[in-house]
């Protein structure tokens, strides 16, 4: 369960926060409740709660990731006391009446002091102001990049870490160093056994709660179940619920969307049209995803295919020029553009521009033609410049493996209900900008999304409905589903 709550797009990992507003991250932590089980009634506060044929869950990255220098990975969050409680602590109180096994602490810092090497937040804070039972877990390397370079003092490190209250160390390779410097340490009485009898019994207590003493293997027989047709149907309506309409028209008499599935011909233009891996974003098979068709899936021209059938011809150009539109009378085009797939410090980017050539392809596509626009991406990118050019405009972020739910939008089976769970800027020279702040000049508010007039021809869906908190949510979900249907 991501817990960050990203203050700032150039983060590299914005895309897997579910929103700039702690709000909305907390409503996301009903997430626990289903990997791991409704907590039962009167269960104590703070410790762990799996019931039976569930998994636990982890919270993280703790605490503060979200907000780091400039959207910086793994960089420092300066905050004082209020922000860190009122921001970034809240889906952590939430998780952990929730029941939420395991706490992940993160590679940033706070206010200079490596969270791997905290202890007032680790096991002041965290353990036991908030009183949790559960256990708490290093990132991926972490000790290790409590000095820098990473590793120049491993013995330091494992002494900082577990005092700081970490009680399972994520050591991929060097683990013989790791157990000879931990046991020195206890030895030299530099790290107590206090202290690991507290670590134990926590990662015994997690292990008891899961039942992993009576039944240490998993149960197999629904593992052929993953990527089933209900899955992707329910990845689909995610989709859907998700997209967020931005622009539709010039005035709300003369709105462009739902297209029409009955045409002449129509265009379909841009680099994310026909890719399954651009859909799908970072963490898809592989760390930092890929392109192509790198799972099973509906890429989204082949969903605008199946959508108005083979009576209207669709015609598919990545970067198409001007002389392909003249030779042909288009009704009308679809430009679908966004950002590559990244992970982590990879994906910081200080521009927040469209994969080239999106921009030129916008340009020439939508000064031809009437179009509309879908952005694949994680976040929100520069989109003003062009807005003027194009008729709609359609915040698709990352859907994944099912390209039909955007199908089902544009072409009226169903409206538009998703809202912005983040502030869309007009330039990068704002950021960071939230809700809230004094100097608030967003392109598209926290909370904005446009519907479709149900008058309007062509429209067959039902309206938009549902409170601002369900849609957003809703817009938020979508991430987590695609990203599990990629794997399965």
């Amino acid at each position: 369960m991501h817990c960050s709550v990203c203050r700032d797009p150039r983060w590299g990992r914005c895309y897997e926060s579910y929103s700039e507003d702690h709000k909305i991250v907390q409503q996301m932590t009903d997430i626990i409740l289903g990997l791991q089980g409704e907590i039962p009634v009167n269960h104590t506060k703070g410790v762990p709660y799996v019931a039976k044929n569930k998994v636990a869950a982890c919270a993280k990255h703790f605490v503060g990731d979200g907000g780091t220098h400039n959207g910086i990975n793994e960089n420092n969050t300066i905050i004082d006391e209020h922000g860190l409680l009122g921001i970034h602590m809240p889906p952590y109180y939430d998780s952990i009446i929730k029941g939420v096994a395991t706490v992940m602490v993160s590679y940033s810092s706070v206010n200079g002091e490596k969270m791997h090497a905290n202890h007032d937040l680790v096991t002041g804070y965290l353990k036991s102001k908030l009183h949790f039972r559960g256990f708490v877990i290093s990132d991926w390397l972490g000790i290790d990049r409590i000095t820098s370079p990473a590793g120049a003092n491993y013995t330091y490190s494992v002494q900082a870490g577990v005092n700081a209250g970490i009680d399972m160390v994520m050591v991929p390779f060097n683990y013989t160093e790791f157990i000879e410097d931990a046991t020195s340490l206890v030895n030299k009485r530099i790290i107590s056994m206090s202290r690991i009898d507290d670590a134990v019994s926590r990662i015994l207590r997690v292990k008891f709660t899961m039942g992993l003493f009576e039944n240490p293997l998993a149960d197999l027989s629904f593992a052929d179940q993953l990527g089933k047709k209900e899955h992707r149907e329910l990845a689909r309506e995610a989709v859907r619920k998700s997209l967020v309409l931005l622009k539709n028209g010039n005035t709300p008499n003369q709105q462009f969307l739902p297209l029409p599935k009955k045409a002449s011909k129509i265009l379909v233009a841009g680099s994310h049209a026909s890719n399954l891996g651009y859909q799908c974003g970072g963490w898809s098979i592989q760390w930092m995803g890929g392109s192509g068709d790198i799972t099973a899936g509906t890429t989204i021209l082949d969903a605008i295919k199946s959508t108005v059938g083979d009576a209207t011809p669709v015609v598919y150009s990545e970067n198409p020029d001007d002389s392909l539109m003249k030779k042909n009378e288009f009704s009308f085009a679809i430009v679908v553009v966004g950002e590559p797939p990244y992970a982590e410090t990879v994906g910081d980017n200080t521009d927040l521009t469209i994969l080239d050539p999106g921009p030129d392809t916008i340009r020439t596509v939508c000064s031809a033609l009437k179009c509309a626009v879908v952005v694949v991406s994680g976040r929100p990118v520069v989109i003003e410049p062009y807005l003027p050019l194009m008729e709609a405009l359609v915040a698709a972020w990352l859907p994944g493996t099912e390209g039909q739910g955007i199908a089902d939008v544009l072409f009226g089976d169903y409206g538009f209900t998703g809202k912005l769970s983040r502030t869309w800027f007009k330039s990068v020279d704002q950021l960071p900008m939230n809700f809230g702040d004094p100097h608030y000049d967003p392109l598209f508010p926290l909370g904005f999304g446009l519907a479709i007039n149900s008058s309007q021809p062509g429209f067959s869906g039902t309206r938009s409905r549902g409170d601002k908190k369900e849609i957003t949510v809703w817009a938020a979900l979508s991430l987590l589903l695609s990203m599990m249907i990629a794997w399965a």
